[in-house]
């Protein structure tokens, strides 16, 4: 992403949100722990459900576009128009499946919900899809329970009133320049490298926060509690 894009978030009873660009949005709803971020998407928005993540679409009340998986989680193939049914043995899992088709169709903005907690690999799995996104000029928000994850190669601002914990990784190897201000702890053009957590639990505290990379991918996690 260019780092002039700036990209504005905010908590809401979602999450993490984007508000600065408002563009459409591919919702893509996976099978980890409810995130409870799933809500009416807007129009022009485009909603896939990726295998089990079907049942939390349902439980929410809401409809998929397109239903995408080899369905081993759900355990059936749905009986519907807008199913996409993949080979058990691939590649690509589920979700970045999904990512592809959104990728496709022009969407730039990815929310991927219920992507978090449950099984590590999977968890990991959907954090390299971030990077996946972000490679392709879009940018991607990993839901979980309590807590989010969005990466970026450019700047990402926070509204003054937003409460927990933020932590900065470096995913690149090295990130050079990183800045963090408005949180508890400010850094001015540093360097993180992936050996060492230099970035971890800091907070909001009432501020405006920003947080931007010159060179290299940072990943930042978002968690209401401790």
């Amino acid at each position: 992403m260019p780092m002039n894009q700036v990209i504005e978030i905010i908590i809401c009873v979602n999450g993490l949100h984007d508000t600065k660009n408002q563009q459409a949005v591919c919702h893509i709803v996976c099978a980890g722990e409810d995130s409870g971020s799933i809500a009416e998407p807007r129009p022009g928005d485009y909603t896939i459900a990726a295998d089990g993540g079907l049942c939390r679409l349902e439980k929410a009340g809401a409809a998929p576009d397109l239903i995408i998986g080899d369905f081993d989680s759900l355990g059936y193939v749905p009986d519907a128009g807008n199913v996409v049914k993949l080979k058990s043995e691939k590649d690509d899992t589920d979700t970045m499946a999904a990512v592809r088709i959104g990728l496709e169709k022009g969407y730039r903005m990815f929310y991927i919900h219920c992507g978090l907690g449950g099984r590590l690999d999977h968890t990991l799995a959907n954090i390299q899809t971030l990077a996946f996104i972000l490679k392709y000029g879009g940018i991607g928000l990993l839901f979980g329970k309590d807590e989010a994850a969005v990466m970026t190669s450019g700047v990402l601002e926070f509204s003054g009133d937003m409460k927990g914990y933020v932590s900065v990784f470096s995913y690149s190897g090295q990130a050079y320049g990183v800045c963090i201000d408005g949180l508890k702890y400010d850094l001015k053009d540093a360097v993180l490298n992936s050996a060492f957590p230099l970035g971890v639990s800091n907070e909001f505290i009432g501020r405006k926060g920003r947080v931007c990379v010159k060179k290299g991918i940072i990943l930042v996690i978002y968690s209401r509690s401790a």
